[in-house]
């Protein structure tokens, strides 16, 4: 890693190998797909996939679609204008005072030099008088940072104030800096940057982002655009980029509403009066939940979501900087594990979400406006929609036909490439990585987030290996990690079951299915009973190829819907129907008049004759589905026929 300049790093990229790459890989997948394409997937059959996945798809993307809409609205429209504006009052005004928390924990020395030899310049550049406040971990830092103040000939208009960290996290470092801006009696002109440790800022940062609080006296943060400069492979380069696309166009969206979902810690600005309030310092050093099984806990990390939090509750407006751009370095927690780090890297942001998703849903559409609270509420509701699509075409694919799959690779390489146009034309730049790492993130982040939202107050900061949330008692936390899985089990088995149903893996049980769990016959058919077609057709399209059916004793009714049930299937295996057998007990099957001239013995139909013995000498052909069905030891009779003799039978008692 010393070969590296933090100083002059350029944010990461895939090399052109591992591009050209991809993009071969997928073209020749697609090709593949659409050449070999089985037919029958587009079979009426499919109607319950094509509307699970294409209608929920439809919603889903229609929703982002709005957000991409307002995105462009905000970066091409709205933001201009904000941004003349706030040059405008800038280039004659500038804050009474500037404080700026940088917050860090054991960061490479390297990085640390590069972090602080960009902020210190541009604050003196600024020319606000600035108090920096270091919160760190090593004596190191300590040199470092006089190092560079050397450098930039200790300039008059910044000091510079220590921190050591309690090494508890980062809440406590905070709430110490900002109880010590406190004292310092800020006014509303006065600001408050809050950035981590590992956040480089290009040179301007300070004054094009905190112009916008002396044009908009009713702003309270800001947060700005961000780039990564990544140690690690092209894969891991890229996962952080389309993170960063999908959160330019999300934040640019809610900013519309004068509103974000979150101020992150990377570098935010804020009202340096609001920050120093005493709710306000409570809040980021001890923000917790009260839960109805988790009880009382804190919140270890996700300071971020509880400053958001705070002035969400009081009304205040946030903005992002599309223009202003921040660079991170950014190295996952193991480099050789891929999918682990980034599986742990989201279950600790997401659990941030969805810690304090509930309680700012509770504040209402009137207090933050519709878009926003939906955009709220629509966290909760992605997870969940997010699997419908996987689910179905995993059960259609094991239970109904296996070319399932193969439709539904089709439909997830085309929408993610159009999803990953979008952001490129809002990023200014494309990756072909991004396209299966768009539904790598979509798919691992809607079971995590599944996961999270009944474990949440298991919490882990893996840089700082310490963790939080769960009780003491190991009895007690063996307890509740218990509920969560059986939770979790109830809630995804519920939907694994409606999907089922839906998609016709199962059916409600029938008469027939009812008997035979309690252990009694059927009962005859009466008058105006429902019909038999669709477990009969299914018993048919069930059964092993040419097999046969094995029908029980009993009356059962089937009519010219038995046709459209056929229909709906793949196509019927069974090659026969054979009844009980017992002529004091026999298997009787009646036939409604619109579908008896497809039932013939020896070349006459049943509409003809109105009731045949059908046996092994003389056995009856059923021709339905285009092929032929062959019946035995079961009596066929015409319905008005049956009809009659029931009447016979009834009057004769």
């Amino acid at each position: 890693m010393s070969d590296i300049n933090y100083t002059r790093a350029r944010p990461s990229r895939a090399s052109v190998a591992t591009e050209f790459t991809v993009m071969l890989l997928l073209a020749t997948l697609v090709l593949l797909l659409v050449t070999h394409l089985p037919g029958e997937v587009f079979h009426p059959g499919s109607k319950s996939f094509i509307f699970a996945v294409g209608l929920i798809g439809v919603w889903r993307y229609s929703w982002w679609f709005v957000q991409a809409i307002r995105s462009v609205w905000y970066n091409r429209r709205m933001f201009p204008r904000l941004r003349a504006q706030a040059d405008a009052v800038g280039a004659t005004e500038t804050p009474d005072a500037l404080y700026i928390l940088c917050t860090s924990f054991r960061i490479d020395t390297g990085v640390t030099f590069a972090v602080y030899d960009a902020l210190i310049r541009d604050a003196a550049d600024y020319g606000v008088p600035t108090t920096l406040f270091a919160a760190i971990a090593d004596r190191s830092d300590v040199d470092i940072i006089d190092q560079v103040m050397d450098e930039h000939g200790w300039p008059d208009n910044i000091s510079v104030r220590y921190m050591f960290q309690k090494g508890d996290g980062k809440r406590s470092a905070m709430a110490e800096v900002l109880r010590a801006i406190s004292r310092c009696m800020p006014t509303h002109r006065s600001l408050l940057v809050s950035m981590d440790g590992d956040i480089r800022i290009e040179p301007g940062t300070l004054a094009r982002s905190l112009s916008f609080f002396l044009a908009k006296e009713d702003l309270g943060a800001i947060t700005t655009n961000n780039n990564a400069v990544v140690i690690g492979n092209d894969a891991t380069k890229e996962w952080y980029d389309l993170r960063y696309a999908q959160r330019h166009l999300v934040m640019s969206s809610t900013s519309v509403s004068e509103r974000l979902l979150v101020l992150t810690g990377r570098y935010s600005a804020f009202r340096a009066d609001l920050a120093t309030q005493p709710e306000f310092i409570e809040l980021v050093e001890n923000d917790h939940v009260e839960h109805w099984r988790f009880g009382n806990f804190k919140f270890l990390s996700g300071d971020d979501k509880s400053t958001w939090f705070w002035l969400l509750k009081h009304r205040w407006k946030m903005l992002y900087l599309p223009d202003v751009t921040v660079t991170g370095f950014e190295e996952l927690p193991d480099r050789r594990r891929f999918f682990k780090s980034t599986l742990d890297l989201m279950r600790r942001w997401f659990g941030n979400m969805l810690r304090t998703n509930g309680r700012a849903i509770a504040l209402g559409p009137r207090r933050m406006g519709f878009y926003t609270w939906w955009s709220l509420v629509d966290q909760r509701l992605s997870m969940w929609t997010t699997l419908i699509g996987p689910c179905i075409a995993v059960l259609l694919t094991l239970f109904v036909r296996p070319s399932f799959i193969f439709a539904y690779l089709l439909w997830i390489l085309m929408t993610r490439g159009i999803t990953s146009l979008v952001l490129a034309w809002q990023r200014g730049r494309w990756s072909a990585l991004w396209v299966p790492m768009l539904y790598y993130n979509q798919l691992s982040g809607a079971i995590l987030k599944t996961y999270v939202s009944f474990r949440f107050n298991r919490q882990k900061w893996s840089r700082q290996g310490i963790s939080a949330g769960e009780p003491e008692d190991p009895s007690a936390a063996r307890r509740q990690r218990l509920g969560g899985h059986l939770i979790h089990t109830l809630y995804f088995g519920a939907l694994i079951f409606v999907l089922a149903v839906f998609g016709g893996i199962m059916a409600p049980a029938d008469r027939l299915s009812l008997a035979a769990m309690v252990g009694t016959q059927p009962e005859a058919t009466d008058h105006g009973a429902s019909h038999d077609n669709r477990w009969l057709a299914l018993t048919l399209a069930d059964a092993p190829q040419d097999g046969s059916v094995q029908l029980p004793a009993g009356h059962f009714r089937i009519d010219a819907g038995f046709n459209d049930q056929v229909a709906s299937l793949d196509k019927i295996r069974g090659a026969s129907l054979q009844g009980y057998g017992d002529p004091d007990d026999p298997t009787t099957l009646q036939v409604a008049g619109d579908l008896a001239p497809q039932l013939t013995a020896d070349g006459t139909t049943l509409a003809e004759a109105g009731r045949f013995q059908c046996d092994e000498q003389r056995p009856c052909r059923l021709r339905v589905g285009g092929q032929e069905v062959r019946l035995t030891k079961l009596s066929l009779v015409l319905g008005e026929a049956h009809e009659k003799t029931q009447l016979l039978a009834r009057n004769s008692q």
